[in-house]
């Protein structure tokens, strides 16, 4: 990281940023393109490592580059605010954001399936016991993010 006076390296304060952020933008690469998926997730820590769950279409685009490259990108951020000044080049921007690399699978088990849904939806709805019927189950495509690499940094 280049402004090393911005970077975060308090776990505590990095999980406090994370659990704020609404949005998870998943980087794809595809034979010279980089195709950007913005989507919901919930996540889970482990010996340090994150682990984030997405849920979507069983197919399409996302879901074939994933098999074809599981390593992507990501980046998702929040606090943002527009510092005014008198100058243009005074203006600036505070934001905490967090970027990164993984590797990307679908859950194909169904415990593990329910638990990044159930995750999924504590993040958002701030409960985690969810009871999910089969149906919707077997409609939905669940995969997850194995963090690789993650930083994190602040502008106030």
């Amino acid at each position: 990281m280049r402004r090393k006076d911005r970077e975060v390296t308090d776990f505590m304060k990095i999980e406090n940023i994370i659990s704020r952020c609404t949005c998870c933008r998943i980087g794809f690469y595809d034979e010279g393109e980089v195709y950007i998926v913005p989507l919901n997730f919930g996540y889970e820590v482990k010996d340090d490592t994150y682990t984030f769950y997405f849920h979507g279409a069983k197919e399409g685009r996302k879901i074939d580059l994933m098999k074809k490259n599981p390593v992507v990108g990501f980046e998702m951020d929040t606090n943002y605010a527009l510092n005014e000044a008198d100058t243009a080049c005074g203006y600036s921007a505070r934001f905490q954001s967090v970027i990164g690399t993984g590797v990307v699978s679908i859950v194909s088990e169904s415990n593990e399936k329910e638990l990044g849904l159930s995750l999924l939806m504590e993040h958002y709805a701030g409960k985690r016991n969810w009871d999910f019927d089969e149906k919707m189950m077997n409609a939905v495509a669940v995969f997850k993010l194995e963090v690789t690499k993650l930083s994190c940094k602040e502008h106030e």
